[in-house]
């Protein structure tokens, strides 16, 4: 039996540094344990973790309150003990909060800013060992454990343990659980996650000096969901601006989603500019269908960014196209400036209601992917579309945001274009592709409508440098919010039917 620690540290620290560490004597029957900040992670610097959780369950007033709160934090863990400092960082993120939006940040927003700070030394090592993977944090384990286990394939993680009333946390750690996980605390936790009678019998350091991260792709599992409206690690100063720039980025995007209702479509892409949104776009945008029979309508086969691609789409082409959507808010259909029809995930329900929109309209914008991803992959897209019309023109579709996110799975989908909007410049770029030969499609060609919308798929992702997969809608709920994405509705019938998110 081998046990191998790994610390993080100064270099004044007794232990030989983890760049000198034989890992391919770690087989089946070993075991490493690892300090999570400062070791596995190449930062000591827990703030950024506890900033999001304050985010994501108190907005902008919690994220406040943290960083008033984190200067005393530092005194204390310097002056008086690292677990007093411990102690102020958890009031401040969690006080009031529910557990289960702790868990739901956990699980959805934290494990994209942790996979970005592996430490490669730690990892080289701690990936090697074939036997049992322990990692201690004096971080909330509620907070680490979902990255540690889902995405770094830790056996067990130990760590401070929150103390709760009635489903709230009370911002106070559990003290009958050890308290907060340091000194003794930790090396109890420890005695207590190894096998009787086994110590760790080599010890590493891991260095404080600068290193790149692990590349995403080498770690067990990328990062291809996530959640969250914060697009920047929230550094202190990160966190700073954010909350001075929140009052004036609310009113600045309650004046943009003004203008978007208001002002006429083909004038809609001169006041987005004025008010610091660009519409960047590239192609060859196709004409109206005309009432001669000149130009019939298309159908636009869209990526999914956020859920104002059709809107985008409608100022690029200076004309409102319809769209269909799976998912959006009340708030959101209200607001919009161009038609929007609900699907329902019923085939047969779903491709009537397209063919009628066409017929009515002429020109409709659909995202086959069903929902949004944030990072560079294209989901599977939906073969209905190229059952319906062989007039396909797909459209490419980026959006650059510096501050918020304007998608969420889990939080309220009626914010999503106001968050979009207070980035102080976001940017949309509408790529149009040439419209499918008639010899690659179901009609003209007869191909299958799986392989249209497959090579529709490699078109847009060729075009974003993007990667294709065959994750749907499905697995990205699962992945963020622990459901299938759909929601219980009322019917007019006072019966309950399961509708998409």
């Amino acid at each position: 039996m081998h046990a191998m620690a790994l610390w993080g540290g100064g270099e004044a620290e007794p232990f030989p540094s983890v760049d000198k560490c034989d890992a391919s004597r770690l087989g089946r029957g070993s075991t490493v344990v690892a300090d999570l900040d400062g070791a596995l992670l190449r930062s000591p610097d827990s703030f950024p973790y506890y900033a999001l959780v304050a985010f994501e369950t108190g907005g902008a007033a919690r994220l406040a309150l943290l960083l008033l709160l984190s200067p005393l934090a530092a005194a204390l863990r310097r002056a008086v003990s690292e677990s007093a400092g411990t102690r102020v960082l958890v009031f401040a993120a969690t006080a009031g909060a529910r557990v289960t939006d702790v868990e739901s940040a956990a699980r959805a927003v934290l494990p994209r800013f942790y996979a970005t700070d592996v430490h490669p030394g730690a990892w080289r090592v701690f990936s090697a060992c074939g036997g049992r993977r322990l990692v201690l944090t004096d971080a909330p384990r509620v907070m680490a454990e979902p990255f540690l286990r889902g995405y770094l394939g830790a056996d067990a993680v130990a760590g401070t343990e929150l103390a709760a009333w009635r489903g709230r946390a009370t911002g106070w750690v559990d003290a009958r659980r050890g308290g907060v996980l340091v000194g003794e605390s930790k090396a109890q936790a420890l005695r207590e996650m190894l096998a009787a009678g086994e110590m760790p019998d080599e010890a590493y350091l891991v260095p404080r000096t600068p290193v790149e991260a692990v590349r995403a792709d080498k770690l067990p599992k990328r990062v291809v969901f996530h959640d969250g409206r914060l697009v920047q690690r929230p550094t202190p100063l990160v966190a700073l601006l954010t909350v001075l720039w929140f009052p004036v980025g609310l009113l600045l995007s309650l004046v943009r989603v003004a203008a978007g209702v208001l002002v006429p479509m083909r004038w809609l892409h001169v006041a987005f500019h004025a008010l610091g949104v660009r519409v960047v776009v590239r192609g060859a945008p196709p004409p109206p269908p005309a009432g001669d029979g000149a130009h019939t309508g298309v159908l636009f086969a869209c990526c999914h960014r956020t859920l104002l691609d059709a809107i985008f789409l409608s100022v690029a082409l200076g004309r409102p196209v319809a769209a269909v959507t799976y998912s959006l808010s009340r708030l959101s259909e209200f607001l919009s400036p161009i038609r929007t029809v609900r699907l329902t995930r019923d085939r047969a329900a779903d491709a009537a209601t397209i063919r009628r929109v066409l017929a009515e309209e002429g020109d409709l914008a659909i995202c086959p992917e069903g929902t949004t991803c944030r990072e560079p992959f294209l989901l599977r897209f939906s073969a209905l579309f190229a059952e319906l019309t062989d007039d396909v023109v797909p459209v490419a579709v980026e959006c650059r945001m510096s501050m918020f996110h304007g998608t969420t799975a889990t939080g309220w989908k009626g914010m999503d274009p106001f968050y979009l909007f207070m980035n102080p410049s976001p940017v949309y770029t509408v790529t149009f592709l040439d419209r499918l030969p008639p010899e690659l499609t179901c009609g003209g060609g007869g191909k299958s409508s799986h392989w249209v919308a497959n090579y529709v798929q490699k078109l847009i992702a060729s075009t974003l440098s993007y990667e294709c997969t065959g994750l749907t809608r499905k697995d990205k709920y699962r992945e963020l919010a622990d459901n299938d994405g759909v929601v219980p509705v009322n019917t007019d019938d006072g019966r309950k039917k399961r509708m998409a998110r």
